[in-house]
């Protein structure tokens, strides 16, 4: 008995750790918030950033990422 309690007390440790080192339940805080620069977008996540900032301020703005297949500039607050 106490051999089967030890086998799933392990199995649950390793489950604990696989998701706190994979941050799994992390949820992102984030919500898209605007749209910035033309479509499609050419440059990179950093310039995105930048275009929101330029536009929107930081705050609200605190990220910027090209998505989509059209590649579109979208700002997080």
């Amino acid at each position: 008995m106490a051999k089967n309690i030890n086998s799933v007390s392990f199995a649950i440790l390793l489950v604990v750790l696989l998701v706190a080192s994979t941050e799994i339940l992390k949820t992102e805080a984030q919500t898209f918030c605007f749209e910035c620069g033309p479509v499609p977008f050419l440059g990179t996540n950093a310039d995105c950033f930048n275009c929101c900032k330029t536009k929107y301020g930081s705050p609200p703005v605190v990220s910027g990422v090209v998505e989509g297949s059209e590649k579109h500039c979208h700002c997080y607050c």
